[in-house]
């Protein structure tokens, strides 16, 4: 019948859940943060050389583990659809780089 009114259900509808296909986030690897699947590419390794002004396929380049173009764009995907989570990573790294350095400075 269409969507004119006449006989469209009109009930609460379930949300469907986003499918990242590309993207997995397992506790044994990379300590549990998203990755492209089948790779140790982080969502947020590949963020990076997004926001650095790489093209998709320099990505590819760049990262060799990663299948191709696809895997880039789901990335950017599931950044942008999880972006304080991503960007909770970009911190966590930067504290952890920065209390590296301190450390091996005072030694």
């Amino acid at each position: 019948m269409g969507c004119g009114g006449r006989g469209y259900n009109t009930g609460m509808a379930t949300a469907a859940k986003p499918i990242y296909p590309h993207i997995t986030k397992n506790p044994g690897v990379c300590s549990g943060r998203p990755c492209v699947e089948g790779t140790r590419v982080r969502v947020v390794d590949v963020v990076a050389l997004h926001e650095a002004g790489l093209s998709a396929e320099q990505i590819v380049e760049e990262l060799s583990t990663l299948g191709g173009p696809a895997d880039v764009f789901a990335a950017l995907l599931y950044y942008h659809d999880h972006k304080n989570e991503i960007d909770a990573d970009v911190a966590e790294d930067a504290a952890l780089a920065a209390r590296y350095e301190r450390d091996r400075h005072a030694k």
